[in-house]
């Protein structure tokens, strides 16, 4: 199995290599639009975000911020502050920070491999900001309440489900982390300039893949004349809404709560140091993706005169 799966990548590199020589103008469009995306939509938005909680997780300042919205959470998911704060984060800020974030805690031993397990399963969607700004702009949407509920209510309850039932076993007040981490002298410069740095490598990590996937979209293109709607999105999210427009609203929103292949890319890239598992995460991003589809079923046959307008 692995030989197979080793000479399919092979092949796969070889394609895609002789897609880019000879049609350098082509590859060149589609790597500038990753690289657009990522400039303009993805830095501004995600960057200050990653070190500011950097910061707060370097400095142990998680449990201080969570103070206004723990009473509220806590009774909810009957998590500790730590995982509050993952919880806030992978909401607020979306993509791939809530993956980042539990990853920045485990690593520091601020939650259990089983706490990260749990948050993974729910808490890394596309962010409010580019759902907002870019995706209902895109797709040309007047309504906005219903698909809000669809993008970050169904996950929601979906969190609160699994930690009734899967994750029942999960600890209230987050007693079973052990403080082992050595934290040593920290000051303010110290942990922002590594902060800077994490976020920095982060970032261009994500650029890096935005680019690479979004050329993926050369192999059908050459292949079949031009690329088939649906697989753009399939290989980048954000590209392939571009170029998918408002051509397809209802595909569009079925494919965003599972992102895309370079999304699960991102995503093992900031646990990759971690044993959180990324099966685990892609199983949950397609059970959610059949959720989405199941709730907007319900909205065309409950409210036909009204659906996605």
């Amino acid at each position: 199995m692995k030989k197979l799966s080793k000479l399919l990548i092979t092949l796969l590199f070889f394609l895609l290599t002789g897609c880019i020589l000879t049609h350098s103008q082509l590859s060149l469009f589609y790597a500038l639009t990753g690289l657009n995306l990522w400039y303009e939509k993805m830095v501004p938005a995600l960057l200050p975000f990653m070190i500011l909680s950097g910061i707060m997780i370097r400095l142990r300042l998680t449990k201080g911020f969570t103070t206004a919205l723990y009473p509220v959470i806590h009774p909810i998911f009957r998590v500790s502050r730590n995982v509050c704060y993952a919880i806030i984060m992978g909401f607020l800020c979306g993509f791939p920070m809530g993956a980042r974030t539990v990853a920045d805690l485990y690593e520091r031993q601020m939650i259990t491999k089983r706490e990260g397990e749990y948050l993974l399963a729910f808490c890394n969607n596309i962010g409010p900001v580019y759902f907002l700004s870019f995706v209902l702009p895109l797709i040309g949407r007047q309504l906005i309440l219903p698909y809000l509920l669809g993008m970050y209510g169904l996950p929601f309850l979906y969190g609160i489900i699994l930690r009734y039932t899967t994750f029942r076993d999960l600890s209230a007040d987050g007693t079973a982390v052990k403080a082992s981490v050595p934290l040593g002298k920290m000051t303010l410069l110290g942990e922002m300039d590594d902060a800077i740095h994490s976020s920095v490598q982060n970032i261009l990590m994500l650029g890096g893949y935005m680019i690479l996937f979004n050329l993926l979209n050369l192999v059908p293109h050459i292949l079949l004349g031009e690329v088939p709607q649906i697989l753009s999105p399939l290989f980048e999210i954000s590209g392939g809404l571009k170029f998918l427009g408002d051509s397809a609203p209802l595909y569009t929103l079925l494919v965003l709560p599972f992102g895309g292949l370079s999304c699960i890319a991102q995503t093992y890239s900031c646990i990759k140091k971690t044993p959180l598992s990324i099966t685990a995460y892609t199983f949950h991003k397609m059970f959610l993706t059949v959720l989405t589809a199941a709730y907007y079923l319900c909205w065309w046959v409950l409210l036909p005169s009204a659906f996605l307008c």
